[in-house]
């Protein structure tokens, strides 16, 4: 029969169990009734248990008796689990049957050892022209896509698995934390559409659902990656949509377990259980495990702890602007923001660094300059501020890019472009070569031939 409990109390999703023969460890998954999964989180005495529900609590009652499934949570890993959809438990929730030949993995795992982790820095190619010369991506490394709602994380992020099933022969796991069930359903769609899903396997845990299997999605799509990169040394690009919707789910728990809120009512162990998550996510001997997470910033503010505490785990962070967005500047990363620790003259070669200050330089004086320009016009510059202004705006034309993803929207076919065209194209704007050409012919454009043709 296993050991057996008995329910003492139900409190929202905390459950408190009591059993009499021993206690289950912690993160040890219980079952009551007929679907109801309930993990230890704490032993608050020598007889009770604590935990959360990760299924809706409908149907609990005191005295019902709960089981001990012996183990933690525990999710499919194996080749067949490509191209499917899970929900935290594993399930296939893509209408067709349970993928076969898998093999069961608990989600909780220590990070990989220092010894086996790759201390060589390499830069990860994206094919977005503003990434890749402005916050170029590390491999095995963790990137940040910063912004509010609406301002297009979610298109960037399907961007970039489309370019990676493209021209990269690793694996993409996406991983939907909070996500509308909306988003789920049409990025399997637009992914099927695509062709790309052979390659990717995708984890929901929706907004609908219970904080604790929201809390749990991340380790379960990350035992997915860490199977990838361990046992078939592939490279893996785990995209997580979105971070701070984990965050928001450790703060719920700990709301519900009654442990005291530390600063702006988050959890107090918001920087242990982030951690927890992002330090398996590396790059070892045998294949590395690249993430680009998209964060929701709460209010545009950047101080926010959520955003503080993520930002101290990433190696590049993007940060997306509502006022670009606004000017139709498409893909919205504020350049001056984003930045990357990969963009040193050792990594990207002393012509990428030199020209990314540059890019940076002319487009912080044309900030400067925007003022001058509201209050008294452009007539009222000097020349080589004049010049300066043309080159930034030409710049921030060129730096748009039109994307496959969305295509069926703006009628633009997506275009795909090599860091070494888009290294030329900003050189020769910088170098004056397209002062004659209008600023329109550089807009949602691919590389910087297609300008000529269109003046």
């Amino acid at each position: 029969m296993g050991n057996l409990g008995k329910i003492v109390s139900v409190r929202g999703s905390v459950v408190d169990i009591r059993f009499e023969d021993f206690l289950p460890p912690i993160y040890s998954l219980l079952h009551a009734g007929e679907s109801i999964a309930i993990e230890v989180l704490t032993q608050t005495s020598s007889h009770l248990v604590r935990g959360i529900a990760l299924t809706p609590t409908q149907g609990l009652s005191r005295g019902m008796t709960v089981t001990d499934s012996g183990g933690p949570l525990r999710i499919p890993v194996g080749a067949s689990i490509l191209s499917r959809m899970f929900d935290v438990f594993g399930n296939a929730i893509d209408r067709l049957p349970a993928p076969e030949k898998v093999e069961w993995r608990s989600v909780h795992s220590a990070p990989p050892p220092l010894s086996r982790r790759s201390t060589q820095s390499e830069i990860f190619e994206t094919g977005i022209k503003v990434i890749d010369v402005l916050s170029p991506l590390e491999r095995g490394g963790k990137a940040g896509l910063f912004g509010g709602a609406g301002v297009g994380k979610t298109v960037l992020l399907t961007e970039m698995i489309h370019n990676m099933a493209g021209h990269h022969s690793g694996v993409s796991i996406f991983c939907g934390i909070g996500e509308r069930c909306r988003e789920g359903e049409e990025l399997y769609r637009d992914m099927k559409e695509a062709g790309v899903l052979p390659n990717m396997a995708m984890v929901f845990g929706q907004m609908n659902e219970p904080p604790g299997s929201r809390f749990r999605v991340g380790h379960a799509a990350l035992t997915m990656a860490e199977y990838f990169r361990d046992d078939e040394h592939r490279d893996v690009l785990l995209l997580i949509d979105n971070i701070f919707r984990f965050i928001q789910a450790g703060s719920e728990i700990s709301g519900l377990m009654g442990q005291m809120p530390s600063r702006l009512g988050y959890q107090p162990t918001m920087g242990t259980e982030l951690s927890g998550l992002e330090e398996r996510i590396a790059n070892t001997d045998t294949g590395a495990i690249t993430s680009i997470q998209a964060v929701y910033v709460p209010a545009d503010d950047f101080t926010d702890p959520a955003a503080v505490h993520t930002f101290s785990h990433l190696s590049a962070s993007i940060v997306l602007s509502r006022k670009r967005a606004s000017e139709g500047l498409y893909p919205a990363i504020d350049p001056l923001q984003s930045g990357s620790k990969m963009a040193t003259p050792g990594i990207v070669g002393e012509r990428h660094y030199r020209l990314a200050q540059r890019i940076r330089s002319t487009l912080a004086q044309y900030a400067e300059l925007k003022d001058i320009i509201a209050m008294l016009g452009l007539e009222q510059l000097s020349s080589n501020d004049r010049a300066i202004v043309a080159r930034a705006r030409r710049l921030e034309r060129f730096l748009t890019q039109p994307f496959y993803t969305t295509e069926q929207f703006s009628g633009i076919p997506g275009k795909l472009v090599s860091l070494k065209d888009a290294l030329e194209g900003c050189e020769r704007i910088l170098e004056d070569e397209f002062a004659d050409v209008p600023e329109s012919a550089l807009y949602m454009i691919g590389a910087i031939s297609e300008a000529e043709g269109k003046s």
